[in-house]
């Protein structure tokens, strides 16, 4: 039956009869909750020695109900994947992100001629500085679900500059999530777990930040090294037959293509910047935040100044440079939504839907072939979505059969009668095998933190050590835990199975975890600042 390696959905179908199996071994039982107000918002939080034992709910035939349900409980980030598949597709048709990837490439060859970048190597810099982008927006925002749309932009310039479809996730997927572990100013995770412990918010952060650079510095070199393997010798990707979906699709014959700028690509530059005079004048200021700073000041006007003059220039030069463009202020906005407007899933995904159609636009597509671009692009990329959907599954058997919170409690039950770091260090494998049925970082500090916080005073360790064993417990397993949409998401993207990429990072997870429960080590031993 598995002569072959099994394929990603039979492994997570394989995870969901597994889930459903446990629901008859651990008996049922449940803790009493209640609302508790978190930095201006409602948490759902579990009250203390509440939990109960209640009749078990075995799952059966509702292995296959539990993937329709998944489907609806994951339809947010399964919309949002085929609206950014079918939105990019449009945007291919035109070759601009061909001819984007080409123009940078033909750029940092003439960086080479600098003898220090030369021996430093161009694209070491260029790979460290994209991820050290994407770790920061982990650590300030939390930025998780945005890198799925990367990913369609970094796989494809990966390939091109001689590496795989791992080292483009890997810039932009595990950078985040890099970032997201060191936590500096996210309000998901440390802001949550620190208001439910009675923390001052983002205290700590002297040694939380030296914690991020360690933890950067440990993964990029881990990239780095990698990405030249196989730059060396493409042939030693796991991935290298997995790519030849991206060499196929972006084998672009620059010299074959006509630079011009049609009439649609003028109007639709007129109808956006009418949009964005309009939004300027009643949005004249935007309070951008991270952490606790706010800056305000007249972020919509600006970004309308910018797009103005280089959607002037781009247009000049031809439609494909304008397209890239507004690929370019589409990224903008992103970041000024996520960070002053609090935008989601939901928001973003407009955003690039926008993109798209303006794209085809641009670009004179008729409507029809706008819309036959769109459907292409959601076909390709719906077995991405669905894999999401299948993945949500898991979490929905272990729901309905009442499992989560034994799960919780006997876990908690585990750390009685250990010593301060042998109890920290608990905290911090409890956290880590939590995240593989609860990858949400908010509503796992909700459900754990209460309980976690009140056993550090027990016990004599700082609440700030325990937040920080959550942090890390929830940060690193993000990126491999099947029951992650997000990774799941990025993976159906990237064409890359979930077994070569669980082969990949296997090794790197076991470095980051062992890293983690290292930099726990000074939060017991040490007098530091916030602790």
């Amino acid at each position: 039956m598995f002569k072959k390696i099994p394929h990603t959905y039979v492994i997570v179908f394989a995870i969901v009869v597994l889930s459903a199996i446990l629901t008859w071994l651990i008996p049922g039982g449940e803790f009493e909750r209640t609302a508790v107000n978190v930095n201006g918002t409602n948490r759902e939080v579990i009250v203390q020695d509440s939990y109960q034992q209640i009749e078990s709910q075995g799952q059966s035939w509702e292995i296959f109900s539990s993937f329709f349900k998944g489907f609806v409980d994951k339809a947010d980030i399964i919309m949002f994947i085929l609206v950014i598949g079918g939105a990019f597709w449009i945007m291919n048709a035109s070759k601009s992100i061909d001819i984007g990837i080409y123009s940078f490439l033909e750029f940092t060859k003439k960086l080479e001629k600098n003898k220090l970048i030369r021996k430093i190597g161009v694209n070491n810099i260029i790979l460290t500085l994209i991820m050290l982008i994407f770790s920061i927006f982990g650590a300030t925002f939390g930025m998780s679900e945005e890198t799925i749309a990367f990913t369609i932009i970094f796989v494809p310039m990966a390939i091109k500059m001689g590496y795989d479809s791992i080292v483009g996730v890997a810039i932009c997927f595990v950078a985040a999530g890099l970032g997201f572990a060191g936590a500096l100013l996210n309000p998901f995770t440390i802001g949550i777990a620190q208001g439910l412990s009675n923390l001052p918010l983002f205290s700590g952060i002297e040694y939380r930040l030296f914690c991020w650079v360690v933890i950067n510095f440990i993964g990029f070199a881990f990239i780095l090294r990698y990405a030249a393997k196989v730059r060396k010798n493409p042939a030693k990707s796991l991935v290298y037959t997995d790519d030849e979906y991206w060499r196929k699709h972006h084998d672009t014959d620059m010299e074959a293509i006509k630079y011009y700028t049609p009439k649609s690509a003028w109007l639709t530059y007129i109808v956006l910047l009418v949009s964005m005079i309009g939004f300027s004048y009643y949005y004249p200021v935007s309070t951008l935040k991270i952490g606790n700073s706010e800056s305000t000041f007249m972020v919509l006007p600006i970004i309308t100044a910018l797009f103005a003059i280089s959607g002037i220039m781009t247009l000049r030069k031809s439609v494909h440079f304008y397209i890239l463009n507004l690929l370019l202020f589409t990224i903008i906005f992103l970041i000024v939504g996520v960070m002053g407007y609090g935008w989601y899933i939901m928001e973003i995904a407009t955003l690039f839907f926008a993109m798209g159609i303006f794209s085809g636009i641009a670009f004179n597509n008729t409507a029809n072939e706008i819309t036959h671009l769109f459907l292409d692009g959601a076909r390709d990329i719906l077995s991405a979505a669905m894999i999401v959907g299948l993945a949500g599954g898991i979490l929905i058997v272990l729901k309905e059969g009442h499992i989560i919170d034994s799960i919780l409690y006997y876990i908690s039950q585990s750390m009685n009668d250990f010593g301060k770091m042998a109890s920290v260090s608990m905290m911090y494998l409890i956290q880590n095998l939590i995240n593989i049925i609860i990858p949400s970082g908010s509503a796992k500090a909700a459900l754990t933190m209460p309980m976690m916080s009140q056993f550090s005073d027990l016990i004599g360790v700082s609440r700030q050590a325990t937040v920080m064993a959550f942090q890390f417990g929830d940060g690193f397993t993000n990126m491999i835990t099947p029951t992650s949409g997000v990774l799941i998401g990025v993976l159906g993207v990237a064409k890359i199975p979930y077994n070569k990429w669980v082969k990949w990072i296997g090794g790197f997870m076991a470095i980051l975890i062992l890293l983690g429960l290292l930099l726990l080590i000074p939060t017991v031993t040490m007098e530091l600042n916030g602790f």
